[in-house]
C-alpha cells in the first residue's frame, strides 16, 4: 500500500452500504489491506479479541467539529504515517494523546 498517497473508501460505497456487518467490514479490510478507520469501539474489541481488522485507527474525539478532527489528523500525520507501515496495529487517538500498539 502507498501511504503517501491516502485515499479513503466509505462503507456505503462496498458490500451492503450502512447494512454491511463489523464482521465483514473487517474481512473486507484486511483482505484488501485497508485500515479501518472508526469510532466504534466494537473494532477496537475485536482487533484485541480476534487480532481483526489487522489495522485500526479508533477516534475518541467526541462530538468535534470536521474542522476539528482534520487538524488533529493534519498535526499528527507522519506519527500516524510511521505506524501505519505496519502489518497489524491499533491507533488509538483522543482528544490529547495518541497511542498506538503494534502486533508484528
Amino acid at each position: 500500500m502507498n501511504y503517501n498517497q491516502i485515499e479513503s473508501i466509505h462503507v456505503n460505497d462496498i458490500l451492503d452500504r450502512w447494512y454491511t456487518k463489523d464482521k465483514d467490514i473487517t474481512i473486507y479490510a484486511d483482505t484488501y489491506d485497508y485500515i479501518v478507520f472508526t469510532k466504534d469501539a466494537d473494532f477496537r474489541n475485536s482487533h484485541f479479541l480476534s487480532q481483526t481488522p489487522k489495522k485500526l485507527i479508533k477516534l475518541s474525539l467526541g462530538n468535534i467539529s470536521t474542522e476539528q478532527l482534520i487538524r488533529i489528523l493534519t498535526d499528527n500525520i507522519e506519527k500516524i504515517r510511521k505506524i501505519c507501515v505496519n502489518n497489524q496495529f491499533i491507533i488509538e487517538i483522543n482528544p490529547n494523546l495518541i497511542s498506538y500498539s503494534i502486533n508484528e
